[in-house]
């Protein structure tokens, strides 16, 4: 078995599940009444009062660690990993070989052969239709059958599916399919040896800034673009989230990191983590939003509305 810092654990085990889930998979959180929440998952999977319990298997805990391990079939350190949000160390206890971790598969649903309702929901949040497009035609964008969520993929070095987030395209939901591994999140690049890449949130800010290239007539294929899978508070100050550190390695052709992570206290606390973490190995240049949007998503939408209002014949 990994041995595990003891602070990383001491930290990881003092994230309680409701508070995990609120940061990283809100979409996954249903509210019964007051602070008493189950999950849409398994509406059996009661949350309360800092603790967690799911009647239909009879198994329970406190920290989100707990669920992980418990509920998603987390392995210890990447359920620590998944609560930190950070690549965890590793060091071996005996001298002898440990046999590798299998890699969690990946469980897609069931797929629409066009994702019609993806595209109408993408074109309302100000995505180019060429950003679609590409995102279709290189299998990073799906759409459910059942519940047509727009399903957004992210490949491993070898072209493998490891990760794939969902949005509800008729409701607010969000979530991840399961097995989705966080280290290999979703991302777009025409280059493989490209030496900047731009940080996002989540992929539909990663096409927003890409949409936002296309209106203005510049080139987003030369750099690469990678989501982070969404970012959450953390007490240390270096955090350095694993679907980053796992992309660094795969592309050691990397020398600067643009951040354009959300205008808000989790998003500029993610940025600044990012920065001490990696600002002796990298240039790391915190590129946010214009202030007056939240995210890339919100600075694309303005953008689109006020080139149909430029487009509006005059009255």
């Amino acid at each position: 078995m990994p041995y595990v810092d003891q602070q990383l654990l001491e930290q990881a085990r003092q994230v309680d599940l409701l508070s995990y889930l609120q940061s990283s998979d809100p979409g996954n959180l249903v509210r019964i009444s007051g602070n008493n929440y189950c999950t849409r998952e398994h509406d059996s999977l009661k949350i309360s009062n800092g603790k967690w319990y799911w009647f239909s298997r009879g198994i329970g805990g406190v920290s989100a660690v707990d669920y992980l391990m418990k509920v998603k079939e987390y392995s210890f350190p990447d359920a620590v990993e998944a609560v930190l949000g950070r690549t965890v160390a590793e060091r071996p206890s005996f001298s002898y070989a440990r046999r590798p971790a299998e890699p969690r598969k990946l469980l897609m649903p069931e797929l629409v052969k066009d994702p019609v309702q993806a595209r109408k929901y993408l074109e309302k949040r100000g995505i180019h239709h060429e950003i679609i497009d590409y995102c279709v035609k290189h299998s990073l964008l799906f759409e459910t059958s059942e519940y047509h969520n727009a399903v957004f993929v992210g490949y491993d070095a070898h072209g493998i599916a490891r990760y794939a987030a969902m949005r509800g395209t008729i409701s607010a939901y969000k979530g991840e399919v399961t097995g989705s591994d966080k280290h290999f999140s979703f991302s777009m690049s025409e280059t493989p040896d490209a030496e900047h890449v731009h940080l996002f949130e989540s992929a539909i800010d990663a096409m927003s800034f890409a949409s936002l290239a296309v209106m203005e007539g510049r080139d987003w294929k030369q750099d690469a673009l990678l989501s982070l899978a969404g970012v959450f508070q953390t007490k240390r100050k270096d955090v350095v989230p694993v679907a980053l550190s796992q992309y660094l390695t795969d592309h050691p052709s990397v020398k600067e990191i643009h951040l354009h992570l959300d205008n808000d206290e989790v998003g500029r606390g993610a940025a600044a983590g990012i920065v001490r973490g990696l600002s002796d190995r990298y240039q790391v240049l915190d590129e946010p939003p214009d202030s007056r949007y939240k995210d890339m998503n919100d600075q694309v939408k303005d953008k689109v509305r006020m080139m149909k209002r430029k487009e509006e014949p005059e009255r």
